[in-house]
């Protein structure tokens, strides 16, 4: 069984920072591309930033910039920093990962984190 499990979300004040995480367990043998996705009130999940095992990275428009991801493949971890936040950031954001477990490969998803930007 594979999970992903989010961490680091919170309230922050337009302009400050957070720091997701996301750790993927299980037996896991292989992790191949990773990313963050976010929904807010009343819209569709959109992309926020993609990993792949080699470390090439992609970015959303709005978050180009702003946002670093980045992964640890020793850990089964991806993060994700978040600087200059405004309001327009605030959503649940989703880890995402393609993995190769012993039941072949899947694509799964953590359980979100609640990112509020407000003052």
């Amino acid at each position: 069984q594979v999970q992903l499990v989010e961490s680091g979300g919170g309230l922050v004040q337009p302009g400050g920072s957070l720091r997701l995480s996301c750790a993927a367990s299980g037996s896991i043998f292989s992790i191949n591309d990773m990313g963050w996705y976010r929904q807010a009130p009343g819209k569709q999940r959109e992309l926020v930033a993609t990993i792949s095992s080699g470390g090439t990275t992609a970015y959303a428009e709005s978050v180009k910039g702003r946002f670093t991801i980045s992964r640890d493949n020793a850990k089964n971890t991806v993060y994700l920093q978040m600087n200059s936040l405004t309001p327009e950031d605030t959503a649940v954001y989703y880890c995402n990962a393609d993995i190769h477990n012993y039941n072949g490969r899947g694509n799964y998803w953590g359980q979100g984190t609640q990112v509020t930007v407000s003052s």
